[in-house]
């Protein structure tokens, strides 16, 4: 068993047919795990992590045009991948369609968002070196919660998941590893270089706290979630299951933490029902991250496809940012920026509505220009 490419697959032309249904779902959440010195490249210091999610959720949903109450956190190079889901939704008109949900970030975003009720949001999860990153209740709490929604999602209605989780690829690695599977080395990250080592030493400390054992047979999800994981992935595995069972395309917007949602789906569904997800699950994601030679996420859903007998998908969008004006998108091609903020699904639904990534590109590189280059448009 291994991946394939999307084109091999119905479900591409189910959303050529359907994209413009496309219900968008950004989930946004938090750990403390971000706030450790050298894990994320999410915003230079720890306290500007804590505004990641309000202040990309602002671009994606305002863009670079208008003031935003916060201002985008400080990166190394380039510019948050908001831009180009902004971009994305802007011109295919589905700005109006796009859903966020707080599962306890400490900093909400100033637009329309549902904050869900404590115990689902009670705040950043704790740093998964603990091995108590969330109580089992709350990750109870949010599977039903996203199984729910994913029960009474319009089959007409495909899904673009998106996340922002800052410390988001650590959590994915430890919940990967818990899972089972030999993912050390292969998960990304937002620095230039992936730092394995510390996330493997923060994953094995977590698992260890919490008497998980690595490679173990028999695993719990619910465990391993609460002891390592992060809000976002409970809420999204629940509503990536029980959303592909029904027959419901869906676009997992994104690279390591997508795989890592997919893995958990396929652990907690039923055996009978995991090739029927895996079929409807597609993980879209950019060509920086699906290039970058520090991880390797095409290995990793082929692990995911071996622990659990099914073919998975990999779809991989063709926006390239080597011509563009704006040497903060060019520095998307040096490894500085990668994915994020459901970039590689955006653009991915932007070539799946027939359009070409080059007029992608461009429109990126006017909005960059517009929200570095005037005053006052970069955040208060």
């Amino acid at each position: 068993m291994g991946h394939e490419p999307v084109e091999q697959s119905s479900w591409q032309s189910a959303w050529r047919c359907h994209w413009s249904r496309c219900r968008p779902l950004l989930l946004l959440a938090a750990t403390a795990t971000a706030e450790l010195a050298g894990i994320s490249a999410a915003g230079a210091t720890a306290v500007s992590r804590r505004l990641t999610a309000a202040a990309d959720t602002e671009l994606l949903l305002l863009g670079p045009a208008v003031q935003r109450p916060h201002a985008l956190p400080p990166l190394p190079a380039g510019v948050s991948p908001a831009l180009i889901g902004h971009s994305v939704l802007r011109q295919l008109g589905l700005l109006p369609r796009t859903l966020v949900v707080d599962l306890g970030c400490a900093v909400a975003p100033a637009t329309a968002h549902l904050r869900l009720p404590p115990p689902e949001a009670a705040g950043p999860a704790a740093c998964l070196s603990s091995g108590a990153a969330m109580s089992r209740q709350r990750v109870v709490a949010l599977l039903e919660r996203g199984r729910s929604w994913g029960r009474h999602w319009p089959q007409h209605e495909p899904l673009l998941l998106a996340e922002c989780v800052p410390g988001g690829t650590s959590t994915a690695l430890a919940v990967l590893l818990g899972l089972g599977l030999a993912a050390e080395g292969l998960v990304s990250g937002s620095l230039l270089q992936p730092v394995h080592g510390l996330k493997s030493r923060l994953a094995r400390l977590g698992l260890a706290a919490a008497s998980l054992e690595i490679d173990a047979g028999a695993v719990d999800p619910l465990a391993v979630l609460a002891a390592v994981g992060d809000p976002m992935q409970a809420l999204a595995a629940g509503l990536t299951w029980e959303a592909s069972a029904r027959g419901v395309p869906v676009l997992l917007a994104g690279g390591s933490q997508m795989a890592a949602v997919l893995a958990l789906a396929l652990a907690l569904a039923p055996a009978d029902q995991r090739q029927q997800l895996a079929s409807q699950a597609v993980v879209a994601t950019t060509a920086w991250l699906a290039e970058e030679p520090h991880s390797d996420l095409a290995e990793l859903l082929s692990l995911i496809c071996q622990r659990w007998g099914v073919r998975a998908q990999l779809a991989v969008a063709s926006l390239r940012f080597d011509q563009c004006r704006s040497q903060a998108l060019r520095d998307y091609e040096r490894g500085y920026v990668k994915e994020g903020v459901g970039a590689g699904g955006f653009a991915l639904l932007w070539e799946l509505s027939g359009r070409p990534a080059a007029e992608l590109a461009a429109l990126c590189d006017a909005d960059c220009e517009q929200l570095l280059n005037s005053p006052g448009l970069r955040g208060a």
